[in-house]
């Protein structure tokens, strides 16, 4: 009966330990990854870099690649050097990112002013792994009340942030200071990664 209580106490606390970050699995996972639970990834959820030393580029593979919002317009996260900013990836049916996008905009409010944005790129349906229709993602983003740019995250570049955070699902998230440098890699969703979010946001933009 003992040893029964101690395994109930433990699986107690493993529950508590993980709920504080959930991820919603895509459709659009590139070949040869694995689509990994929170509680798989929970020892890098979120890795923001202190030093400026040790801040990397971002990967060429995303900082080059060709990013098409939803009127069509094609750009790059390099034309953006000079401003803060803070990719996330989302989908209209996930229901972690859509619970952390007062808080994106929250962000967007406050620093836009002073060189910030945050870019949401849509990682498509869940159900079929393509793009979700334009006309159903601008009826999302007026319901929802975004004031951010959104676009779309293709297979491709949907891909290369995997082999980068090793996290097949959404939300993921990383931001870019002013230089072109990654500051921050946040995989899933929960509050606790939206604090260091914010955190690193605020220190991004008081450099």
């Amino acid at each position: 009966m003992k040893n029964l209580f101690t395994k109930l106490f433990l699986f107690a606390a493993f529950c508590v330990a993980f709920s504080g970050m959930t991820a919603c699995g895509t459709a659009n996972t590139p070949k040869n990854t694995v689509a990994e639970s929170s509680a798989n990834t929970i020892d890098t959820a979120t890795k923001t870099e202190t030093k400026e030393s040790n801040f990397p580029p971002v990967p060429t593979a995303l900082y080059q690649a060709a990013i098409k919002d939803l009127e069509g317009n094609t750009y790059k996260l390099e034309d953006k050097k000079g401003k803060v900013v803070l990719v996330n990836l989302w989908a209209t049916w996930c229901g972690p990112c859509i619970a952390e996008m007062p808080h994106l905009k929250e962000m967007q409010e406050k620093y836009q002013a002073n060189g910030f944005e945050v870019i949401g790129l849509n990682t498509g349906d869940n159900d079929t792994g393509e793009a979700e229709p334009v006309d159903k993602i601008k009826a999302f983003v007026g319901q929802k009340g975004l004031n951010y740019p959104i676009g779309y995250a293709d297979e491709k570049f949907f891909g290369e942030m995997v082999k980068l955070t090793r996290l097949a699902a959404i939300p993921q998230s990383f931001l870019i200071n002013r230089d072109g440098k990654m500051t921050g890699i946040f995989k899933g969703g929960g509050q606790r990664v939206i604090n260091e979010m914010k955190l690193a946001v605020d220190k991004a933009m008081s450099e």
